[in-house]
Order: structure tokens, then C-alpha cells, then sequence
């Protein structure tokens, strides 16, 4: 099976992808050494909750994985400013996503009053789409566990944070958003992948980014959003990224994806994140 970043397509069920949007990839760190870890990742072991023809597994196994990244220096992946919301709740939804990504970088940078922020954030935001009482007890126990320097306890919280929004969402018939949230997240977290890989680049790191089956995935949800929604300046720019980075990523299929394609690939999901996170999106 082939090791994909932030997703992983299932081979017993073709229309489910693993979708991790960055948040969940970063959601459980197992710290072992780097010769020690599998190359291949068997999906078959995962417990993983469904949620419509989305799978989120317990990414453990996967963090074995990327552990083969070595040590990044995860507090100089933190951006200066987590946004903020413009009262467009496509935008929210997005912003939202990247905060709760952000929130997993924090952890890792073992930033606890970075991680604070976030949990606050998250509350605020989620406020913001009417999820809000979904994420109350998330939103305090991402700050006591900052608090705490309980890393791995914030992780789970943040991880569980991420599936109550998304949930909450559905419930409301808001689908779409949810997605966005997804989608938010994933962006952020290809462009730290990106960072970290640029800072030492070598094939099999880049070999990461190759999720085509991810990308289509997003493409077809975009393409089924309400027309309200795709015609929404937010939506098709991320469309219009999708499109540039796809040829990129898939050119990882027979052959190495070159430190120029990492380069690109990064270009254009940092200029979304800025997007994203304007209070003018």
C-alpha cells in the first residue's frame, strides 16, 4: 500500500479515504527509532470510526511512519497569527480546520501557551458555525492539558475536538462545511510537510506528498457543494489549487516528485493558508 500524508486510500472500500487533514496525522506521537519503524502502513489494523464515506483511523501507526522524518523544528513550523474570522462561515469553517492543525503543531513545539490560544480559538470559532456546545468541554480540556504539559492528553483532545465539529456539523445538515474543515486542515498540514521536507529534502520524504487519491476525493466534494458555495471566491480558489498541485503530486507515480515540484507544492498552499486566515477572505 502506498504511504500517503494526510490520507490514505482503503483498497476494501474504493470511495473511502482516510482523511486526516493534517490534524489527525498529527494527532498521536509514538517517538520510536527511525530504523525501528515499518515502511508500509496496514490499514487493515486500524480502529476507525466511519463518518458518511470518510474514515479517520487511530494514527499511531502511521506516526511510526513518519517518525523517519527525524526530529523537525516544530516551533518554527507555528505561524505568527492563527486569523481570524471574517463572518464568511466558509471561511470559518476553513479557518477552523488550519487552527485545529496549528493546534497539533503547537503540541508538538510543546508550546503550551500556544496551545492555550488555540483551544480558545477553537471554542470561538466553533461558536461562530453553531457547533459551539459540541466543543465546550474540548475547548477546556485542550487548556488544562496545555496547562499541564499533558502533550499526549492534548493531542487526544484536539484529535477528539476535530470529529465532535465535524459531527456537530452533519447533524446540522452542513456537510459541506465540515468538509471545509477537513480541507482547511489539509492545506496547513501540506504546507508544513512541504516546509520540513524543503529544510532536507530527499525522494522518499517527497514520496509523502503523493495522495492522489486524496486530492480527487476533495475535488469531487467541491464539485458537489451547493452552487451557493462554489461560486463562492474561497471555494474556487481552493479549487483552482487543487488543480495546480495535482499534476505535481501525481508525479510521484514511477518517478521521484523533484524538490521543485516540494517547492511549488509549498508556494502555493502557504498563498491559501494566507487566504484563508485574512479577515478579508
Amino acid at each position: 500500500m502506498r504511504i500517503t500524508i494526510f490520507g490514505i486510500a482503503s483498497a476494501t472500500a474504493p470511495r473511502a479515504v482516510v482523511l486526516t487533514a493534517a490534524a489527525t496525522l498529527l494527532a498521536t506521537t509514538i517517538r520510536v527509532r527511525a530504523e525501528s519503524a515499518p515502511d508500509q502502513i496496514d490499514l487493515s489494523k486500524f480502529p476507525a470510526a466511519a463518518v458518511q464515506d470518510v474514515v479517520v483511523p487511530v494514527p499511531s501507526e502511521v506516526f511510526n511512519v513518519l517518525d523517519k522524518l527525524g526530529s523537525p523544528n516544530w516551533k518554527g513550523e507555528l505561524r505568527e497569527s492563527l486569523g481570524k474570522n471574517s463572518g464568511n462561515r466558509a471561511q470559518v469553517a476553513l479557518l477552523l480546520g488550519t487552527v485545529i492543525a496549528e493546534g497539533f503543531i503547537a503540541v508538538e513545539a510543546e508550546d503550551s501557551e500556544r496551545v492555550k490560544e488555540i483551544g480558545r480559538d477553537v471554542l470561538d470559532l466553533s461558536r461562530a458555525v453553531g457547533v459551539e456546545k459540541a466543543v465546550v468541554s474540548r475547548s477546556k480540556a485542550i487548556v488544562d492539558k496545555a496547562d499541564s504539559r499533558d502533550w499526549a492528553g492534548a493531542r487526544r483532545e484536539l484529535d477528539g475536538a476535530l470529529q465532535d465539529v465535524r459531527g456537530a456539523m452533519n447533524e446540522l445538515n452542513d456537510e459541506d462545511l465540515a468538509q471545509l474543515v477537513s480541507l482547511g486542515g489539509w492545506v496547513r498540514g501540506t504546507e508544513v510537510l512541504t516546509s520540513i521536507v524543503q529544510k532536507d529534502y530527499k525522494p522518499q520524504r517527497a514520496e509523502l506528498l503523493h495522495q492522489p487519491e486524496l486530492l480527487n476525493y476533495f475535488d469531487r466534494r467541491l464539485d458537489g457543494m451547493s452552487p451557493r458555495l462554489r461560486k463562492s471566491g474561497l471555494v474556487a480558489q481552493l479549487k483552482t489549487m487543487l488543480d495546480e498541485i495535482r499534476p505535481l503530486i501525481i508525479e510521484g507515480e514511477g518517478r521521484k516528485i523533484s524538490p521543485q515540484s516540494v517547492d511549488r507544492i509549498h508556494t502555493v498552499t502557504s498563498q491559501m493558508v494566507l487566504t484563508i486566515t485574512s479577515s478579508d477572505a
